[in-house]
Formats: structure tokens, C-alpha cells, sequence
């Protein structure tokens, strides 16, 4: 794969972030909403790419960093009536602390013992949430009421479930944390991230503490998961038990796998592909899992590395 120049891989990804910001005006209502949504979930999905695709660390509990972000601002709004701001900053704090505690326990494992230690722990923080179901809503989850998700600055307010308002702002959200992900893949601290996932022995060999690194990376990696889910809370006014069960941390490894595993933009295309895959096949046949079940087979034999991942290496090299 042939390096990008700094300023041709930040061009890509500035353009990305312009078209989303173009579509915002011309996007129909039902789509303008979608969009939105896919936006908070693929930083879901790069949170995910940045400990998988980066440092080849399979997790299977990833839906406990998007869950303790998503309580952690929901509830702090919920029943403390904390302002916005305060309230997305306890939820990144919640899970990048949690991503701390996590990591130091989980990575004294490796390989499928990682993975099985991980989801051990979001089912234990998937039962912490329905046992204290009259602080969380349990099952049924909580809905946060529209006064509690006005944003204050200053002189001025922006309602927050203002479809235009909430586009912008998961816009915002999306558009910090490719930046400053692809700013981490291109450092110095990037490229031993790669060299632990091809050759973790040999990276000791030449001095690097990889205990640290991967521990860093783990915590990075949890607190942007975070912040997708106190987006989600705040933005989309629901946070319920489903989202730290075990299908939403298969979610986000699938989405990255569709659009390109160390990819910086592949999470947005994989996560884009498959709701608008679900989107379309469900309005047609209620058997819509084998259409989508039959594409995902397809995209996989021609497209073996996901769709960027692919395309990068038989005709893109430079993609970052």
C-alpha cells in the first residue's frame, strides 16, 4: 500500500464532510433523520475500528463503552437535570473510565480469551442496568423530555430535537472524531498500534511497552464509543437496555468488516451500507434478513476485504 501525503488524506476526508454537510440541504425529511442516526453510529463504528482494525484486538463488549456514555448522559439529564454540555461530558467520562477499568483486567488475556472476557463484562453491565431498573427504566428504557435537551450558549439556545439542529450536531460529532482519528492512525503512536496487531513480539523486542499502548488504545477507543452513545441519548431523547446487549457490540464489528477493517472511512460506508440495505429490503418483504443476508454474502466474496478495504487495495493504495 503506497502512503498518502498528509495533505491529499486530510483533502479526502474534509470533502467527505462536505458532502454531508451539502446533503443536509437537499435530503428529504425520512433521510435527513436517517443520516443523522447513521452519522452517531458509524463514530460507533470507528470507535470499534480504532481497537479491532488497528491493534487487531477482537472485542465482543464494546455495547457496555456505547451504553455508559448513552446512561451517563441520559440519566445525568434525567434525574439531575444536568445542562447538555455537563451531561456529554459524564458520559465520555463514564466510559472512558470504564474502558480504563476494562482494559487493565482484559488485556492480561489475548486472542479469543479477549474477546470472551469482554463480553463477560457488558453482560454483567447489561444486568447492572435492568437490576437497577427504577434508576435506568430497565426493559422499557427512558425517554428524555424535549426541555431537557436544549443547548445553551451563552445569549443563545439550540433545541436539540430540531431535526436541522440534531443533523448538525451528530455532523459535528462525526466530522471531530475522523479527524482526530485519522490524525491518531498517522502518528507515531498509529503506526506501533499497527505493529502490535502484525507482530506483537517483535514491537517488544524493539522496546515498546505494548501493556501501554494497547491499554491507551482501549480507553481512546471507549471514550469515542462513549461519545457516540451520550450523542445518541441527547440528540434522539431514548435510552433503553438494548443498546448494551450483546447484539449492539456484533454491530459494530459487522459494519467495520462491510466497509474495511483499519480503514478511517470505511466505518461510515459499512454502517451506511447495512441501514440502507435493512431500509429498503424491509419496505419490500417482511423476509428481508435473507436479502440482506444474500448481499452481505455477495459483498464479502467480491469484496473480501470490505468495501474500502478493497477498493484500496486493488486500486486506491494511498487511502488512508
Amino acid at each position: 500500500m503506497s502512503e498518502a501525503s498528509p495533505a491529499k488524506a486530510y483533502a479526502l476526508h474534509l470533502g467527505v464532510i462536505a458532502l454531508l454537510f451539502a446533503l443536509s440541504f437537499v435530503l428529504p425529511a425520512y433521510h435527513h433523520g436517517l443520516l443523522a442516526r447513521i452519522m452517531v453510529l458509524a463514530v460507533f463504528a470507528m470507535g470499534y475500528n480504532m481497537l479491532f482494525g488497528y491493534v487487531g484486538l477482537l472485542s465482543l463488549g464494546h455495547a457496555m463503552f456505547f451504553s455508559a456514555g448513552l446512561y451517563g448522559a441520559g440519566l445525568t439529564v434525567y434525574h439531575f437535570g444536568w445542562s447538555v454540555p455537563a451531561a456529554f461530558a459524564a458520559g465520555l467520562a463514564c466510559g472512558a473510565l470504564l474502558a480504563l477499568a476494562i482494559g487493565l483486567l482484559a488485556l492480561r488475556t489475548s486472542g479469543v480469551a479477549f474477546m470472551i472476557v469482554t463480553m463477560m463484562f457488558a453482560q454483567v453491565f447489561y444486568l447492572v442496568i435492568l437490576y437497577f431498573a427504577a434508576w435506568t427504566g430497565g426493559d422499557q428504557g427512558l425517554v428524555v423530555p424535549q426541555p431537557a435537551r436544549i443547548l445553551v450558549l451563552g445569549s443563545a439556545s439550540l433545541d436539540l430535537t430540531n431535526p436541522t439542529v440534531r443533523y448538525m450536531s451528530a455532523l459535528a460529532l462525526f466530522s471531530i472524531v475522523l479527524l482526530v482519528t485519522l490524525a491518531i492512525v498517522r502518528s507515531r503512536y498509529g503506526r506501533v498500534l499497527v505493529a502490535i496487531r502484525e507482530n506483537e513480539g517483535r514491537t517488544k523486542m524493539l522496546g515498546y511497552d505494548t501493556f501501554s499502548n494497547k491499554l491507551a488504545a482501549v480507553v481512546v477507543s471507549g471514550a469515542i464509543c462513549a461519545a457516540s452513545g451520550a450523542a445518541y441519548a441527547l440528540l434522539f431523547g431514548y435510552v433503553g437496555s438494548s443498546f448494551a446487549s450483546v447484539q449492539y457490540s456484533i454491530l459494530p464489528l459487522l459494519w467495520v468488516l462491510l466497509g474495511g477493517i483499519a480503514t478511517t472511512l470505511g466505518p461510515l460506508i459499512g454502517t451506511l451500507f447495512m441501514y440502507y440495505v435493512v431500509d429498503v429490503t424491509s419496505g419490500y418483504t417482511s423476509a428481508y434478513l435473507l436479502i440482506v443476508g444474500i448481499a452481505l454474502i455477495l459483498l464479502v466474496l467480491f469484496f473480501p476485504k470490505g468495501i474500502l478495504g478493497t477498493i484500496r487495495q486493488r486500486w486506491l493504495g494511498w487511502l488512508p
